[in-house]
């Protein structure tokens, strides 16, 4: 598990979030820790580090 941070789609603060660096690609929905809102990541890795890094709003 890695620490990355990137910022929410809905409230802009920065925020952190452990990433699993086993699975070289994942997508998977986690809620803001700040607004709660839920974001939908989208992760992509080479087992060691993360290459790309994606979190999305989703539309409710």
């Amino acid at each position: 598990m890695e620490e990355h941070f990137f910022q929410c789609p809905y409230c802009w603060e920065q925020i952190s979030m452990l990433i699993d660096m086993s699975q070289t690609q994942q997508t998977y929905i986690e809620d803001c820790e700040v607004c709660c809102n839920p974001i939908q990541m989208h992760v992509i890795s080479d087992g060691t580090s993360v290459q790309e890094i994606s979190p999305s709003s989703i539309e409710q």
